[in-house]
């Protein structure tokens, strides 16, 4: 077990049955047990999990260390002890509650050392109804850091960490605290690593809440033991983070996170006199992080509830928590007061004369969500033909101002187009128990690209479309067609449209992978040439003497009429062209060229759209000659010799000398 790749550290105490599926989690990793040493330290256990443990060591004896210890109260000194006896070079720590995804430390490692990242994040599942962090498991994160990430959010020690790491700071475990323990150590490797990692494609860790609600952060209730470790992660943040966006990253999760469990599943329980002590104590440690610059990155209740704390307003404070677990009861958004160009939501105390509470404590113009669909999007030549509807959730729709934004990804050219606003009867009575009604957030709109750059055709260039939805005075922007009818395609439709500086290809198509709809013009992501194509398949036509059969597929929505034809060059300048005029409705198409009307020499040739060429396959080699009569005299056409990778027809009169000289031989 000595060097061993990782160290599982696991902290037991009264873990029966728990123990037997953790450790046997560990034991049956891909990783492999010869790259794992297992460290599970008895903290006093009073229900078998010591004799369980013994077993397990002798099941795994070249694997698994038991360290047999008297109660120390809580999971930072069994922590401890199993570290300071660790090995290997990453250390995982583990409650003795949960288990591992069978590939979890393996995918962890590889992570870490492909990356040279100090901590890996494995994605957590809960188990039994416990709740696992989900916001910093979005997605793979190969090489992240704890200023512009969501690790943050996650403090528990269920992690991958580099042992040098912890070593070279000598990080431990804090032993006088009953809670929060975690976050101090967790906190202070965040901040001291060199690179992150987060592993979200793999379930690594599956939480357990058990069944007797057993789990240490469920039986200690309290507002003390939590106004112990919160002054201390704000002085670790003080001490290691200089003032600036960072600073205030890690603070947005103490000011919105810990107050409001604190308040809403803490104070709310206690005696009158200790809820006034914890508000007057709590105030006094958040008052370093807090500062005006924060409002812009808290939601308008954290500001209101800051507000209120930082004020020492109890009852106020008392009255929010009931609206906000009625509010999470109900699920109906609060109302909002429109008012000078800004949402104030309806929270208790809005402009409540004696309690002089700043609006901004309630502003959510910014926090206000956006609806739309989309019932039609369509090219219909070389006009844009949409509509749909859009408004601002909350807000009804009178005084509304809607209009179509066109704005090109790379300039940032902008043009504002106006809509048509059509009535919309009975929207919104199916969300917030009807309680907002949208009667008018309906839109149509036809964009001609040959006008819409203020009467001028648009550049090139890939154009996003979004909504600038206005009512009552706010207006707010939003890409459309993520939310779109089930009719309505997201596919590329790229069409050539004739215009008076020659054929233009105009694709609209939805982004991936959001499925917003954008107007490619001028083949920035989608070709013509990829969309035009001709089979191998060459032969002569059944039922015809010299009529050579070729098709292929168009995988345009549109083009001008007799502009798809299929061209013969013979290399002296001269062209024959045949129109591709029957294709059917999936673009196939077929074209016969009557080779006896082509006059001598070799015929090269390619199908053509305007300015866009496809060469015409090789003919094949054993394709037959063709021959007719011409004014009375023998002509072919057949594969010019030694042209296997061209298409190249010789067409010619047949040299009667030499055929009677090739009969009599």
């Amino acid at each position: 077990m000595a060097g061993a790749t990782v160290s599982v550290i696991i902290a037991a105490y009264n873990a029966m049955p728990y123990i037997t599926r953790c450790v046997t989690s560990v034991a049956e990793q891909s990783i492999g047990r010869d790259q794992l040493e297992v460290l599970v330290v008895n903290d006093g256990s009073t229900d078998g999990t010591a004799a369980e443990l013994d077993r397990l060591q002798g099941l795994y004896p070249d694997l698994l260390r038991v360290f047999h210890q008297e109660n120390s109260g809580g999971p930072s000194a069994p922590r401890n002890h199993g570290l300071d006896h660790a090995t290997g070079t990453f250390v995982y720590f583990l409650d003795a509650d949960d288990y591992l995804g069978s590939e979890a430390l393996e995918r962890m490692v590889r992570m870490a050392e492909e990356n040279d990242t100090d901590v890996v994040l494995g994605k957590m599942v809960g188990v039994g109804g416990r709740g696992a962090p989900t916001s910093m498991f979005k997605r793979n994160q190969p090489r992240t850091d704890v200023f512009s990430s969501r690790v943050y959010w996650t403090l528990n020690p269920m992690k991958l960490f580099r042992r040098e790491l912890l070593e070279r700071h000598g990080l431990r475990f804090p032993t006088d605290l009953a809670i929060g323990e975690d976050q101090l150590f967790v906190g202070a490797a965040y901040v001291h690593a060199s690179g992150i990692s987060v592993l979200a494609d793999y379930d690594c860790l599956y939480w357990v809440q058990r069944e007797d609600d057993g789990n240490i952060t469920l039986r200690l209730k309290g507002t003390q033991r939590r106004l112990q470790f919160l002054p201390r992660m704000i002085d670790l943040i003080l001490e290691n983070v200089p003032p600036g966006p960072g600073r205030d990253h890690l603070a947005h999760r103490h000011l919105t996170v810990e107050v409001q469990q604190l308040l809403a599943g803490h104070l709310v329980h206690e005696p009158r006199e200790t809820q006034h002590k914890t508000l007057d104590r709590l105030a006094e440690i958040i008052e370093p992080l807090w500062h005006e610059g924060m409002n812009e990155r808290l939601s308008a209740m954290a500001r209101l509830r800051l507000h209120l704390v930082r004020h020492r307003m109890l009852d106020e404070v008392l009255e929010l928590v009931a609206f906000e677990k009625q509010l999470a009861r109900t699920k109906i958004a609060t109302p909002v007061l429109v008012d000078g160009g800004r949402a104030l939501a309806r929270y208790p105390f809005l402009r409540d004369p004696e309690r002089a509470i700043p609006d901004d404590c309630y502003d959510v113009t910014d926090q206000l969500g956006v609806r739309h669909h989309v019932t039609r999007a369509e090219m219909e030549g070389g006009t844009l033909r949409l509509a749909g509807h859009g408004y601002l959730h909350r807000v009804e729709t009178r005084d509304v101002g809607t209009e179509l934004v066109l704005r090109e990804r790379d300039s940032g050219t902008e043009y504002r187009l106006p809509v048509t606003h059509t009535p919309t009867p009975g929207l919104g009575a199916e969300q917030d128990a009807g309680r907002y009604a949208y009667d008018l957030a309906g839109f149509e709109a036809d964009v001609d690209i040959a006008t819409a750059a203020d009467g001028g055709p648009l550049a090139d260039g890939l154009w996003d479309i979004s909504l600038a939805i206005g009512a009552q005075g706010l207006r707010k922007e939003v890409r459309i067609g993520s939310k779109r009818a089930e009719n309505v395609s997201g596919a590329a439709d790229t069409r050539v449209l004739a215009t008076g500086g020659g054929p233009r290809a105009v694709t609209l198509y939805t982004t991936k992978p959001y499925g917003n709809f954008t107007l490619d013009l001028g083949e920035n992501k989608h070709k013509v040439r990829s969309l035009l194509r001709v089979d191998k398949d060459v032969r002569w036509a059944a039922g015809s003497t010299a009529g050579l059969r070729l098709g292929g597929r168009v995988g345009l929505a549109e083009y001008p009429a007799d502009a798809l034809v299929l061209a013969l060059e013979d290399g002296t300048g001269a062209t024959v062209t045949f129109p591709v005029r029957e294709v059917s409705a999936d673009g196939a198409f077929e074209v016969t060229v009557p080779v006896d009307t082509l006059p001598a020499g070799v015929w090269t040739g390619d199908l053509r759209l305007g300015t866009w060429t496809v060469p015409l396959p090789a003919l094949p080699d054993g394709l037959a000659p063709a021959k007719w009569r011409r004014r009375a005299l023998p002509w072919y056409a057949r594969p010019l010799p030694g042209s296997p990778k061209h298409f190249a027809l010789k067409v010619a009169k047949t040299d009667l000398v030499k055929a009677l000289a090739r009969r009599l031989k």
